[in-house]
């Protein structure tokens, strides 16, 4: 029976080998999308579950918001993982990391800059699930100057993982030894380990103030122990050994600073397992996902797999007209209701299962692409995951099922006497359910059309707002700490080159700046509601010019004004935050005791973006100092590459011990581009979507005008008889089918309004919604319909009228 079953619908999917091909290639490259999504959807949630008790593990970061200033970070004090472990015995592990970031190693007469690299304590491992290679596990990072590096880097320095006892040269400075080799960290981590040094050689983890945060906290509570247990624990621990140093530091308890409104000092737990989609701390390490993206590509993929279904029975129905005979013969010879809904729906799962194989080979084809697109490593292996077969095949069953159902339903029900008699009636404006179909896949595509269209216009916005600061031209020289004392000289040099008309040396970049809080008070003795943190740079004196940054009040540092050692810039958000109508030659206080400052405002420079506009303008304070972290030089030149080359030069000879030095630059305009990289990828992965989903829906709609103009052959033939043009023909089977798309802008315009208004609420700087927008997904709708109609249209308009009429 089955076998017959098969045997006649691979004949009628090859005797309409068109329409088959409409079918089978909207499925396949509905399938093929939806495969994509769901691998990326996959790669999004399996960050960190590599860890063995990942569902144990939280990350504990800073929340705070004292006085109206902000504070939300990664990090946690120094105390904080010895100490909770100490006084809650529910608590079984708890470490601590360092980013250390960017290293220079020592590899023979070179010396290599190696990324991802951090402190750790020595319990880490008990954590995190980082596998020995080599080395023991409880006692490699016990002692100081030790250090355990991953298998890439073994081979990297020393073409084997066989390196125990080995040392490596790290930043000019010292050796340290190699006590451990662990395997590479996957790829769904929110940190990957390259080099992990000793905690224990560093001065600064032995601190114990709770009101500095400078390391990750990592915990791994016991079985049964729940995150609102953690929360709790962590809540009496902050009352009873953070407040009693905010009491010094601020005169004020915890309960004070939960006086007014908003305002709350208090650390937060975050599982391990959600750190990548769910973190909205500062600072991450790694550029984190977003987990509204990820259920903004799955309702995609669902939809565009509707989009494919909706054509296959868009075309089943169509098709009814031809088939009607089939069925009124079926009937006549005994074939009984349920035969033929077996048929067809066999017929359905065929064609799903053969659109399953292209689709797996379009999904092969396409991963290189949406690699580089997502930004992902994704591999596409059966064998990486046993479900992924089964899945497939479970779920390419179920479309052919579902999307054969109604076809076979509505088939099955002609009646012989009519249909033999040719009474049958299936022209397209006869079928509500068609249309209402047709109207939902271009509802889908003109959304889609807007989401590209505004996403770009947000990232044209970015680009093209004034940011307070000139990021064109400007030469950043990064890692310039190996200069030492030859960093002014190095500078003074790149000056003297033609194009250089400005530089500056710091690490404090709008585009890069590591966001470093302190504690400001406006009176000395810090009374209560006078202290806040601010975030502080230290900068050059030539800092804002170079940067093009403007003065609202005031004046810039000055190189013969001596007493500028303890003057201060602040930025418009510091000024209206700290409530000075005339800042000028006010004091902030720094510090406490005899290590206090006074600090005098000099200047109020206006606000400029730093980090992602996603953000509001931060409260800011520029102090004059040295940071020889990095450099900035703007250029006025058209050759930069001989300009380049001249500052690489400089670069090396300034010391004898600069000639193996990596030299690393890259320009301010790249940075801040690279700030958006993850709305970048998701305008292109959109378009992407937009551009299959419009492929599946004119496949649906050719075929769709093709039985139309089959249906009505007879008609367009007696319209040409009597005088009718080919514009006329064109026009009278476009017409139905661009009102249908009317009603679907009619429908798409407010949800798509509203789902893209929601996504723009995530950046403090937005574009809004234009008219015009909405006005070109209409017109390229409009357009993609004429296009496709008119293609079919146009070759049933010239048809020779007696080729049409000849049989009446």
């Amino acid at each position: 029976m089955f076998k017959s079953y098969f045997k006649i619908a691979f004949r009628n999917l090859w005797k309409n080998k068109s329409f088959s091909a409409i079918n089978i290639l909207g499925l396949a490259i509905g399938l093929a999308v939806c495969l994509l999504i769901t691998l990326f959807v996959i790669d999004e949630l399996s960050y960190d579950k590599y860890n063995l008790n990942a569902d144990r593990i939280y990350r504990i970061s800073s929340d705070f918001e004292v006085n109206g200033s902000l504070f939300n970070d990664r990090e946690s004090p120094a105390p904080m993982a010895a100490t909770m472990m100490k006084d809650y015995p529910q608590i079984e592990q708890a470490t601590r990391l360092q980013y250390a970031g960017k290293i220079l190693v020592k590899k023979g007469s070179q010396t290599i800059t190696e990324k991802n690299t951090f402190f750790g304590d020595a319990n880490m491992f008990k954590v995190f699930t980082l596998p020995f290679i080599a080395g023991d596990v409880n006692t490699a990072l016990s002692q100081p100057k030790s250090i355990v590096i991953a298998e890439d880097v073994a081979r990297k320095y020393f073409n084997s993982t066989n390196v125990l006892g080995r040392t490596l040269h790290l930043n000019n400075t010292d050796d340290y030894k190699i006590t451990g080799v662990i395997k590479n960290t996957p790829s769904q981590s929110h940190l990957h380990f390259n080099i992990i040094i000793a905690m224990a050689g560093l001065q600064e983890s032995r601190n114990n103030q709770w009101t500095s945060e400078d390391f990750s906290t990592y915990i791994m509570v016991k079985p049964g122990v729940t995150q609102q247990d953690l929360d709790r624990y962590l809540k009496e621990a902050t009352k009873k050994y953070a407040e009693p140093e905010l009491v010094q530091f601020i005169h004020a308890t915890i309960a004070d600073i939960e006086k007014n409104k908003g305002d709350h000092f208090r650390f937060v737990t975050t599982p391990i397992t959600k750190i990548h989609l769910y973190s909205t701390t500062s600072r991450e390490i790694e550029p984190s996902g977003n987990v509204q993206y990820v259920y903004i590509f799955i309702v995609i993929a669902a939809f565009i797999l509707i989009i494919a279904c909706i054509n296959f029975m868009n075309l089943s129905t169509a098709r009814s007209a031809g088939r009607a005979r089939e069925v009124g013969v079926r009937k006549v010879l005994g074939s009984n209701r349920s035969t033929l809904i077996y048929q067809f729906l066999t017929e359905s799962t065929l064609t799903s299962f053969v659109a399953l194989l292209i689709a797996l080979f379009l999904a092969a084809l396409l991963l290189p692409y949406f690699n580089i697109l997502a930004g992902k490593q994704i591999v596409f292996s059966f064998m990486a995951s046993l479900w992924l077969v089964p899945g497939l095949f479970a779920v390419t069953l179920i479309i052919g099922l579902m999307a054969g159902l109604y076809p076979a339903f509505f088939m099955s029900a002609f009646m012989p006497i009519q249909v033999l008699k040719g009474k049958l009636s299936s022209g397209f404006k006869g079928s509500w359910l068609r249309n209402s179909l047709v109207v939902f896949q271009f509802a889908t595509v003109i959304m889609l059309i807007i989401g590209t269209l505004v996403i770009y216009s947000q990232l044209n916005y970015i680009r093209n707002k004034k940011l307070g600061y000139e990021r064109d031209q400007v030469l950043v020289i990064k890692n310039t700490y190996s200069l030492y004392q030859h960093a002014n000289t190095f500078k003074q040099d790149v000056l003297k080159l033609a194009g250089v008309q400005s530089g500056t040396i710091t690490a404090f970049l709008p585009t890069e700046a590591p966001e470093v809080t302190e504690v400001y008070s406006k009176d000395a003795v810090k009374s209560p509601g006078q202290s806040m943190g601010l975030i502080s740079w230290i900068v050059d004196e030539d800092y804002i010019p170079t940067l093009g940054m403007k003065m609202a009040e005031g004046r810039n540092f000055s190189k013969e004004n001596l007493s500028d050692s303890t003057g201060i810039v602040v930025n418009e958000a510091a000024a209206a935050l700290l409530g000075y109508k005339k800042p000028l030659d006010k004091k902030l206080y720094l510090g406490s005791g005899k290590d206090q400052l006074a600090l005098n405002i000099i200047g109020v420079v206006k606000d400029f973006n730093f980090g992602s506009m996603r953000n509001k303008i931060k409260p800011l304070v520029l102090r004059l100092g040295a940071n020889r972290g990095a450099m900035a030089f703007k250029v006025t030149t058209k050759n930069l590459p001989g300009v380049i080359r001249q500052v690489e030069t400089l670069y090396h000879n300034a010391d004898a011990n600069m000639a193996g030095q990596p030299f690393a630059y890259s320009f301010m305009d790249d940075d801040f581009n690279y700030l958006y990289q993850s709305e970048q990828n998701t305008a292109k992965i959109f378009m992407s979507f937009a551009f299959f989903a419009i492929f599946i829906a004119c496949l649906g709609l050719f075929g769709l005008v093709t039985y139309a103009a089959e249906q009505r052959t007879k008609e367009i033939g007696i319209r040409k008889v009597l005088g009718a043009s080919v514009v006329n023909i064109v026009n009278m089977l476009s017409n139905d089918f661009l009102k249908l798309v009317g009603i679907a802008g009619i429908v798409a315009f407010p949800i798509a309004w509203y789902a893209m208004n929601s996504w723009l609420q995530g950046f403090a700087y937005r574009t809004t919604i234009s008219w015009w927008v909405f006005v070109v997904a209409a017109l390229l709708a409009i357009i993609i319909t004429i296009a496709t109609v008119s293609f079919r249209a146009i070759k049933a308009a010239l048809t020779n009228p007696v080729s049409s009429l000849k049989n009446e």
